[in-house]
């Protein structure tokens, strides 16, 4: 693999010298520029990391040629990528004065060992590279950040729990529960882990472990035991120790993430102590800071920069006295901070599900819930609703702005069910977490229903605001389940609406076929508003 990794890095580097050079001063929002921004590197150099159990982890390390000790940060590989993932950054750290040491994981690429998957040898990893880079480099001790995208930022968060000298932590389209990733209202995500599952394979090594869960995953057998493997690696176990140390941790993720949603992390960022904070933007999984990857002008690596600055080289960037919760607005691109998360939402409107009309098939979204009515579902067919293709739909939404759509009207009112609002005046500011709540007449012992909450037009064009499923395993007289969380703004003269069927490739349902969902009275959709 020396020669594939030397090709590569050679690549790399030529990229990054020529997008480092176009960047070679970045603004720092909200404050200045370190003075040492242009400072000299000793240039990238290979490292073997030999972890406790013998594997070797390939590494690159570059370093300011100032003397002295210096801040330092190690950047954790993504799923399937390498430590070459990071050479710009790395520059542009480096000229700024920090070390820098870049890793790829156990199982992945020319490191040796199997796929660990974020578990307690991934862990251990994190703890001897940092003995490592303190051992053989100029890192100072009292100033070591953890940094990574996705797979790397998963890592990051866990191992800062478990090594208190991780001071300031960055994580970027990481999770900090994986059992909500995988199970989310006890609904299973095939797209997403068939991606991972495939990656796996052909960048890297599975453990038998990791084969395992997958296939019970896909089976759905053994739950217990995948759940708890789940436990083992995500951050959100191990919160009392991250407590205790109070790391200063960045997250930054994307409301349509298809692989680790925004929810858990809204979750995890509520009860976390010590400097703290979240930034959610339009997109999907690891495109909102993909840019940034290459040396291009990034607001995720802006922030970043800023948080490191502030929390590793002691330098005033502002970003400590800022609010901690920020939103970019679907798109319009709109910036809005918040004290807090409670805060996002300055009220709650309750739209009542009410009787459907056999003769319009849409039934009235508004007021106090209605009593007195039902609507059937047969499953086993799907309908024009459609929550999209992971990591494709969502994705394409940061580029061009558009959503998944639908046309109402389309929407089969045998396998599905529609409740729209009025026109809206002045429109909406979506802003935070809708929850939806079905009261159900009848149902089968096992079952799946997908919600979708829309944003409608004047010709019936729904834009998709949010997709949520729900399963039941046993029999059950109700049913709660949140929407992703949003910032997105309703045009005046539009309305909502809220579809439900029992279908979506983005979900593995536990429907039979042409089997009847009643849903009845009291049902309501409560969306946050600002």
């Amino acid at each position: 693999m020396r020669p594939v990794r030397t090709v590569l890095f050679s690549l790399s580097l030529l990229l990054t010298t020529v997008s480092t050079a176009a960047n070679a001063q970045p603004a720092i929002a909200g404050g200045a520029p370190r003075a040492s921004t242009a400072a000299g590197t000793t240039g990238f150099k290979w490292a073997d990391v030999v972890a406790v159990d013998g594997v070797v982890l390939k590494a690159n390390v570059i370093e300011p040629t100032t003397a002295g000790r210096h801040p330092a940060i190690v950047f954790i590989n993504s799923w399937g990528l390498n430590d070459l993932e990071y050479l710009a950054q790395a520059s542009t750290f480096a000229q700024a004065g920090y070390t820098v040491l870049a890793y790829t994981t156990r199982g992945f690429w020319d490191s040796g060992g199997q796929i660990d998957t974020a578990g307690p040898l991934d862990v251990a990893d994190a703890s001897t590279v940092v003995d490592w880079l303190l051992a053989h480099t100029s890192a100072d001790p009292a100033h070591v950040g953890l940094a990574g995208v996705s797979y790397g930022a998963g890592i990051a968060l866990i191992a800062a729990g478990h090594d208190p000298r991780v001071r300031a932590v960055a994580a970027m389209s990481g999770w900090t529960d994986l059992v909500e990733s995988l199970y989310g209202n006890d609904t299973r995500r095939p797209q997403a882990v068939w991606l991972l599952q495939t990656l796996a394979r052909l960048t890297g090594r599975p453990s038998p472990e990791l084969n395992r869960m997958l296939d019970d995953y896909f089976a759905n057998q053994h739950v217990p035991e995948v759940i708890a493997w789940g436990r083992i690696r995500s951050a959100a176990t191990y919160l009392d120790a991250l407590n205790a140390s109070r790391p200063a941790i960045l997250m930054a993720n994307a409301y349509g993430d298809s692989l680790f949603g925004p929810n858990q992390l809204v979750d995890f960022y509520n009860r976390l102590q010590g400097p703290k904070r979240l930034e959610l933007a339009p997109g999907d999984h690891a495109v909102v800071e993909a840019t940034g990857l290459v040396g291009l002008d990034n607001h995720v690596w802006t922030s970043v920069r800023r948080w490191f600055d502030q929390y590793l080289s002691g330098v005033d960037t502002g970003i400590a006295a800022e609010p901690p919760v920020v939103l970019r607005v679907r798109e319009s691109g709109d910036v809005e901070q918040y004290g807090s998360w409670a805060a996002v939402a300055g009220s709650t409107a309750r739209y009542g599900l009410q009787a459907v009309p056999w003769y319009t098939g849409t039934g009235p979204l508004a007021g106090t819930p209605g009593t007195g009515w039902s609507q059937t579902i047969w499953t086993g067919l799907d309908t024009t609703a459609d929550a999209g293709v992971a990591l494709l739909s969502n994705g394409l939404e940061a580029l061009t702005g558009i959503p998944p759509l639908d046309w109402l009207p389309s929407v089969s009112r045998v396998n599905g069910a529609v409740w729209q609002s009025g026109r809206l005046a002045s429109g909406a500011s979506v802003r935070g977490i809708p929850r939806l709540h079905l009261t159900l007449r009848s149902a089968p012992a096992t079952g799946t229903v997908i919600g979708y909450l829309y944003d409608v037009d004047a010709a019936g064009t729904g834009r998709l605001i949010a997709p949520t499923p729900a399963t039941w395993t046993s029999a059950t007289a109700s049913l709660d389940a949140a929407f992703p969380a949003t910032a997105y703004d309703v045009p005046p003269g539009h309305s909502l609406a809220l579809v439900l069927d029992t279908r979506d490739p983005l979900y593995l349902d536990a429907n039979g076929s042409g089997t009847a969902l009643t849903v009845t009275g009291p049902s309501w959709l409560d969306v946050p508003m600002n």
